[in-house]
């Protein structure tokens, strides 16, 4: 593959991040509590996630195994890395759903599907294809060491975030509480401040700016979620906590 086609496709792609988040401050995505009419018809919840999710985690496997440097213990450790966020998202969040009635527009998996395919392919090309990986000495470089406990201190959040949401609800329970404990103590949304951390982490430890293509998109997608939600808790909650932000504690 030409580098240099590969990079404009790139930052073409970062652009887009840019011009998404732009419009999703002012539309909010039909998700959750935001669900609404018009678009188009609806599917279940965990089969939708399982769905929109699972390409992400089977495709890097895929670029892994074509890659010239699959035998480089660098490579092994990014997937490791990578599969640990999609394998949890597609195959085991979407069937622990306390609301598994719930249902999702297909226009959004959808939309979803197209995004991690995109991704994917960016990240899979741009880590494990184009160029020589990192040796084994990059183990111990500034840059891995404090995307990799960015990335897993995220994900602990992200995983710990979902748990109380989840134990929020009885099976049959489908009205929205106000969530406590964890980083619910200064924001609406860790679980969303948990994933950027991830993907941030994933733009340190790889080094690459197809990791900061996926860093920027992650943001410019849920931070407009954060604050649309963080509204509508102060909206639905006259007792909702006044010093909680959306997402960033003490900033935004």
């Amino acid at each position: 593959m030409n580098i240099r086609f590969f990079n404009i496709a790139l930052f073409t792609w970062i652009v887009l991040a840019v011009l998404t988040f732009i419009v999703l401050l002012f539309v909010r995505a039909p998700y959750g509590r935001h669900i609404r009419k018009g678009f188009g018809p609806l599917m279940s919840n965990p089969i939708g996630w399982l769905i929109m999710e699972s390409p992400a985690s089977i495709l890097m496997i895929m670029y892994y195994l074509i890659s010239p440097h699959s035998f480089r213990m660098s490579s092994a450790v990014f997937l490791i890395i990578w599969e640990l966020h999609y394998v949890h998202r597609a195959f085991i969040y979407p069937f622990r759903m306390r609301n598994s009635k719930g249902q999702i527009p297909v226009l959004i998996v959808i939309m979803a599907i197209v995004f991690n395919l995109i991704n994917t392919g960016f990240n899979g090309v741009g880590v494990f294809v184009l160029g020589p990986p990192p040796d084994i000495m990059w183990f111990s470089n500034a840059r891995f060491v404090a995307g990799t406990v960015l990335f897993l201190s995220g994900f602990g959040i992200n995983l710990y975030s979902d748990n109380v949401l989840r134990k929020l609800r009885k099976t049959a329970d489908t009205k929205y509480k106000i969530p406590y404990g964890g980083f619910y103590r200064w924001v609406s949304c860790p679980n969303y401040l948990g994933e950027i951390m991830e993907w941030t982490g994933w733009a340190l430890l790889t080094w690459s700016l197809a990791g900061l293509s996926f860093c920027i998109w992650t943001a410019s997608n849920l931070i407009p979620r954060a604050i649309h939600n963080h509204k509508w808790y102060n909206e639905n909650f006259p007792d909702y906590p006044k010093n909680r932000k959306a997402v960033i504690p003490f900033i935004l």
